[in-house]
């Protein structure tokens, strides 16, 4: 099913304020949500998804700028490959002012049970409002010939980085064994402690020291990666550069980063820098280019042709008899095209013409035969242009 305008799904105008997007959010999110729709919850549950989608770009500034400038295109390397997921929402804070910590309790217990909100950033087993361990991000630089901007590219790149265990799965346990519960804090992560002071009874909550907010314990460590759940490597990872790129635009590979601590979590994201290399026959003006050739003068008195440089190959320019130094030509269509488009700017062309530095007597006589001479003083103004007609 293709996917519709958010602006639509919220049922907001483009020009909507951000109180005007919350607005509506709240009060659809509310309306759809899979455990006040018991009648048909699958299919609330993909209207859920569909409206906290829209809002996570409408309720960002920048997402939503690269949104109006260019539709789904602009925001998709804000996602996974498998498009958004829970773990690319950002607004948990809203979901817990808006369905109050009853309809919060559900949401627990459906991650538990790896439901629809499996995985869902800051929820846990333990409850809502420990967010769950990320994986830091990583940052790489990719150089590519210009051509690159036109046809796209899928280049290899190594990426240094933290991955996850296989022996143990990422949970740092011997085998991939299931973790005990934490009999300190009880398995919620979470220790309390209360001090009184007259009347006032102040209460501190920090996270479980014993099992770094957790609530889960490693009974016997893994001896590949020593607990950690992680182990440093060297992996290779295919890149897809759409066509144009802009020097110095940054892709973002989302859950390509770090993994994640052991115990769970998400990985981080990676983010690619391009960077175009210059061709010294090229300037690139938005989504035109822009180049020169020289020709002979004998070519640009009596016409001929001559090849051009284009960015992905060559092409053949046909020059007209008389062409004047510094005309321009157009080739329709070999610039850039814009960022994940299919229509292409243009190629212009600046011809300059060679003029020979010396002249031999015979081709001075011929020059004076054909044009005159080059006397100035010999100059006639021509009759009706200046003065009277004689």
């Amino acid at each position: 099913m293709a996917k519709r305008d958010y602006y639509e799904v919220l049922g907001v105008a483009r020009t909507a304020s951000p109180d005007e997007v919350k607005s509506a959010y709240r009060r659809l999110a509310r309306q759809y949500h899979p455990d006040l729709n018991k009648s048909n919850p699958k299919a609330a549950e993909e209207k859920f998804k569909e409206l906290s989608e829209a809002y996570e770009v409408l309720a960002d500034p920048e997402k939503r700028r690269r949104y109006d400038a260019m539709g789904f295109s602009g925001v998709e390397h804000d996602f996974g490959p498998q498009g958004f997921g829970w773990q690319n929402f950002t607004h948990a804070g809203d979901l817990e002012d808006l369905l109050g910590s009853d309809l919060l309790r559900q949401f627990f217990s459906q991650a538990a049970a790896g439901g629809l909100f499996g995985g869902f950033p800051g929820m846990g087993s333990s409850g809502w409002g420990r967010s769950i361990a990320r994986g830091r991000d990583v940052e790489v630089s990719i150089r590519l010939p210009l051509a690159a901007a036109v046809t796209g590219a899928h280049p290899t790149i190594e990426v240094p980085r933290s991955s996850t265990c296989a022996s143990c799965k990422g949970n740092g346990a011997r085998g991939g064994t299931a973790l005990e519960t934490c009999p300190q804090c009880h398995g919620t992560g979470q220790v309390r402690r209360a001090s009184t002071s007259g009347f006032t009874q102040l209460i501190q909550i920090a996270d479980c020291s014993k099992c770094h907010g957790t609530g889960q314990r490693i009974k016997e460590r893994c001896p590949t990666c020593g607990g950690t759940g992680r182990l440093r490597e060297v992996v290779k990872l295919e890149v897809a550069i759409p066509p144009g790129i802009e020097d110095g635009a940054v892709l973002r590979l989302a859950g390509q980063g770090e993994a994640a601590p052991s115990g769970g979590g998400v990985g981080g994201d990676l983010f690619v820098q391009v960077e175009l290399q210059a061709d010294a026959r090229f300037q690139r003006d938005g989504r035109n280019a822009y180049t020169e050739v020289r020709v002979p003068l004998a070519t640009a008195l009596l016409g001929g042709e001559t090849r051009v440089p284009t960015i992905t190959g060559e092409a053949v320019l046909k020059i007209p008899t008389g062409t004047q130094p510094e005309r321009q030509f157009r080739f329709r269509g070999e610039g850039f095209p814009q960022l994940r488009g299919s229509d292409r700017g243009d190629l212009l062309v600046t011809v300059h013409v060679d003029l020979p530095e010396k002249l031999s007597g015979h081709q001075r006589e011929l020059v004076e035969e054909a044009f005159g001479s080059g006397d100035p003083s010999a100059a006639r103004p021509r009759s009706g242009l200046f003065g009277r007609r004689g």
